[in-house]
């Protein structure tokens, strides 16, 4: 995460780097236009470099709050092409950008926002991950376009496992992401019952994801909204394991 104007900024430099260098597991700092000039950004990602931190994810970011229009800073990036840009003449960074099997809300057509993707990636971005979405056959149909656009480097689906139906709703309309009636069905009457929603959560998408794997996906990019337990539940019934800690033997 990355909150404009450093509401959040020095505590996700600190959270990110502990990760990376006691956790050993490698991250991704997310990086955005909002609030900040390139000389601020900049910075930004030369501590990350410094700290070990190799893998970005470079975004324009959305309006603070009371703000309808993105507004660019004075002196800063006008687009995630632009960031990506700038991020690669300052370090040879492993950049991922957004992509929106369903268009962006600011883009005037699907088209539009296709060139943008092609923008990001040709400016240097290795990947994309896309906004979440709840039908698959949604997210095949924009890789077969962007394919066809020559967009060729990994496109990785977003995936979210939906426990709170209302939170979530609100959410996929704020991002032009389509809630299908049969996720509203499966959440009917489950206001009080967190337990049943979710084991819902889970099934739907394990289920998406199985999807996605039988036509040829690997890679999932989940969005926890801080539910590491949804997460872990699905990579479970996917069959990905914890490595076996048993008595005597090292947790390393």
């Amino acid at each position: 995460t990355y909150g404009a104007g450093g509401s959040t900024r020095q505590r996700t430099h600190d959270t990110v780097t502990r990760i990376q260098n006691e956790g050993g597991l490698p991250c991704a700092a997310h990086l955005t236009c909002v609030g900040a000039s390139r000389d601020e950004v900049n910075q930004i990602a030369q501590n990350y470099w410094n700290a070990g931190v190799r893998h970005l994810v470079a975004l324009r970011g959305d309006p603070p709050e009371g703000q309808v229009e993105f507004q660019k800073h004075p002196d800063g990036y006008y687009n995630a092409a632009e960031l990506v840009s700038g991020l690669l003449q300052l370090a040879n960074f492993d950049i991922s950008v957004a992509a929106y099997p369903e268009m962006h809300p600011d883009s005037p057509s699907s088209q539009a926002d296709l060139d943008n993707l092609k923008r990001k990636i040709d400016a240097g971005a290795n990947r994309a991950i896309t906004q979440f979405f709840f039908d698959a056959d949604t997210y095949l149909r924009f890789l077969e376009r962007a394919r066809a656009a020559g967009v060729w480097v990994p496109i990785v689906p977003g995936i979210l496992p939906v426990s709170n139906f209302v939170q979530a709703a609100r959410i996929a309309k704020s991002c032009g992401t389509v809630m299908p009636a049969w996720m509203a069905h499966l959440f009917e009457g489950l206001d009080d019952d967190i337990e049943t929603r979710r084991m819902v959560a889970v099934t739907v998408a394990a289920e998406q994801c199985r999807k996605l794997r039988t036509a040829g996906v690997t890679d999932f990019h989940f969005y926890t909204l801080n539910r590491a337990d949804l997460t872990y539940a699905i990579c479970h019934i996917l069959g990905f394991r914890p490595p076996y800690v048993g008595p005597g033997a090292s947790s390393k």
